[in-house]
């Protein structure tokens, strides 16, 4: 357009009075033309790496094959990376991870108003505050069972984790049985004073069998709000990395095959899960480190 002629003057329109009229700046056009003249392809800025997109990527696939768990996201794989001597940005993960579709899905965030269970449910230290829930799943030969799990609300490590064909008030407490003999090394009257239990209002939950086990424990009973399932968000959350990473990929025939599987199952998420709060570590490092504290303390 700048170099085309004025039927008035005969002369070029130019390319001032080109780029006013369109609005832009002349840097802009002669940034244009440069680019058409020489076409880069576009790469990453800044000084060279010491792996290339092919070296980090074929990292990454590795990662990932050998990770016990399925569809993470690129923060526990840049932290795992990060852990194996990789140093990499998330930002760099996440684009290499995009094109070669190796991206979990996500679900979109829902933005919510004030509720009244705003404020924390983390403590400090480990067996402070516990949660409880319960899910449900299909064994092939005695079709729907259900699953009981406990878990830490300071570490997010599973204390207990158990699955019944009748999910009745006693099938419910048998996690909390497993982590109070595991935690604190026996099971007998007040011997958890101190530990809280979150848990929503089903009626195992609320039951007074399960009520007065946790008084004989020492145990303080502490009800979510109703109708608000972020007031048990723990648990609910450690059952939906249940679900993703065992109910919902693998298939059992007996209610004893599913629990023997919960159990092993929750001994590698203890060890080997990355929880991003605890800056990519495990349940069970976390603990570690706590409870190293303490005793130092």
């Amino acid at each position: 357009m700048s170099r085309t002629l004025s039927p008035s003057t005969g002369r070029r329109y130019g390319v001032r009075m080109t780029a006013d009229a369109f609005g832009v700046a002349r840097s802009t056009v002669y940034a244009t033309r440069s680019r058409r003249r020489s076409p880069k392809p576009s790469a990453k800025r800044g000084p060279r790496t010491k792996y290339s997109d092919e070296q980090l990527l074929e990292a990454i696939r590795r990662d990932l094959a050998e990770s016990p768990f399925n569809g993470e996201g690129h923060r526990k794989v840049w932290a795992r990376l990060r852990h194996a001597g990789v140093r990499t940005s998330k930002a760099r993960v996440l684009r290499l991870m995009g094109e070669a579709r190796l991206t979990a899905p996500f679900r979109q965030v829902r933005v919510l108003g004030p509720r009244n269970h705003d404020g924390t449910i983390i403590p400090e230290q480990p067996d402070r505050m516990w949660g409880t829930d319960a899910t449900s799943t299909f064994t092939r030969l005695e079709g729907q069972v259900t699953v009981f799990v406990a878990v830490d609300h300071c570490t997010a490590e599973g204390v207990g984790i158990h699955a019944a064909k009748i999910g009745n008030r006693f099938e419910a407490l048998e996690p909390i049985r497993q982590g109070i003999s595991d935690r604190f090394g026996a099971y007998e009257e007040s011997i958890a004073v101190g530990l809280k239990l979150r848990h929503d209002h089903g009626s195992q939950y609320m039951s007074d069998d399960f009520q007065a086990e946790l008084t004989f424990l020492g145990i303080e009973s502490s009800p979510a709000f109703v109708r608000a399932p972020e007031g048990n968000g723990c648990a609910e959350r450690f059952i939906r990395t249940l679900k993703e990473q065992l109910l919902w990929v693998r298939c059992f025939d007996t209610v004893e095959e599913l629990r023997r599987a919960l159990l092993e199952w929750l001994k590698v998420y203890n060890e080997k899960w990355l929880i991003e709060r605890h800056g990519h570590r495990s349940p069970a490092q976390v603990r570690r480190a706590l409870v190293a504290a303490q005793a130092a303390a």
